[in-house]
C-alpha cells in the first residue's frame, strides 16, 4: 500500500468513526443512551478502533520498509558483484596475455605459475559469488559463509569473532566492509603462506573495529604487485567508510590489519 493511501486512511478513518457514531446516536439511540453514556461509548469505540487501525498501519509500514531495505541490500550486493566481475575480467586478461608471451618464449615455469594464478582467481571468484543475494543477506551470515568457504579452500586454521549489532551499517557500508574482508583474506591466501589467521569484528551503530591477523611471511612480501594493489584497494574502501586504516607487521611474525571508526555520531 502506498504512502498516499496511508495518509488518506489517517485523515478519514477517525472522521468516519466519530462522525458515524454520532450520527447513529442522534438518529436512533437518543432514547436508549444518555449523554454521559454516549460520550463514554464513543471514547471507548474510538480508542479501540484507533488502536486496531494504528497497529495495522504501522505493521504495513514496517513490512514496506523491510522490503525496501532488503531491495537496497540486494542492489548493493549486485553492484559489488559487478565490480568483482570487472576486476576478474581485467586480471584474467592480463594473466592470459602473460601466459601467451611465456609460452611463445618457451618459459614453462613462468607459464605454470600463470596457470596457477588463473586457477586461484577462478576459485576465489566462485566462492565469492556462490550465495545468492536473497539468502543470508545479513552481514554476519555473509561473512561467516565467506570465511567457511575460504577455510575449506585454503586449509588455513581460522579463528573468528563477530559481534555486529543491528543497524551498525547501511547496505552500502556493508558492501564496502565485506569487500575489505574479502581482499584481506585473498591476500592471506595468495601471499602469506600462513598456517593460522584470525578475524575480529565488533560493531555498534556509533563505532566499529575490524582486525585481521595472520602468522605468515610478514610485511616484507607485501610489495608484490597483487598485494600492493589489494592494500590500496582496502585503503580506498576504508576511506569511503570514514574509517582509519593500518596495515603493519606483527611483533612476532605475519601481518595485522586494523580498520576502525571510533566515533560515528559526529
Amino acid at each position: 500500500m502506498s504512502l498516499r493511501l496511508f495518509k488518506l486512511f489517517t485523515i478519514f478513518v477517525p472522521v468516519v468513526i466519530i462522525g458515524g457514531f454520532e450520527y447513529i446516536r442522534h438518529e436512533f439511540l437518543l432514547n436508549y443512551l444518555t449523554m454521559e453514556a454516549g460520550n463514554f461509548s464513543i471514547t471507548v469505540i474510538t480508542l479501540l478502533l484507533s488502536y486496531l487501525f494504528a497497529s495495522w498501519m504501522f505493521q504495513s509500514i514496517e513490512r514496506s520498509n523491510e522490503q525496501l531495505t532488503m531491495g537496497e541490500a540486494r542492489r548493493a550486493v549486485y553492484e559489488e558483484r559487478e565490480r568483482l566481475a570487472r576486476e576478474l575480467h581485467d586480471d584474467l586478461a592480463q594473466t592470459l596475455f602473460f601466459l601467451n608471451v611465456k609460452l611463445k618464449q618457451g618459459d614453462l615455469e613462468e607459464a605454470k605459475a600463470a596457470v596457477s594464478e588463473i586457477d586461484n582467481s577462478l576459485r576465489q571468484a566462485i566462492f565469492n559469488l556462490r550465495t545468492p543475494p536473497e539468502e543470508g543477506t545479513g552481514l554476519e551470515q555473509r561473512i561467516h559463509k565467506f570465511l567457511h568457504d575460504w577455510r575449506m579452500v585454503t586449509g588455513i586454521e581460522l579463528q573468528e569473532k563477530l559481534e555486529i549489532d543491528e543497524n551498525s551499517f547501511t547496505p552500502t557500508e556493508e558492501v564496502q566492509l565485506f569487500g575489505i574482508i574479502q581482499e584481506a583474506f585473498t591476500n592471506i591466501r595468495k601471499h602469506s603462506m600462513a598456517m593460522e589467521a584470525t578475524i575480529l569484528l565488533e560493531a555498534q551503530p556509533d563505532a566499529w573495529k575490524l582486525q585481521i591477523t595472520d602468522n605468515g611471511r610478514g610485511l616484507q612480501h607485501a610489495e608484490a604487485a597483487g598485494k600492493k594493489y589489494g592494500i590500496e584497494l582496502m585503503q580506498k574502501r576504508a576511506s569511503e567508510l570514514g574509517a582509519t586504516f593500518e596495515f603493519k607487521a606483527r611483533d612476532t611474525t605475519g601481518t595485522e590489519l586494523t580498520v576502525q571508526a571510533a566515533d560515528r555520531r559526529n
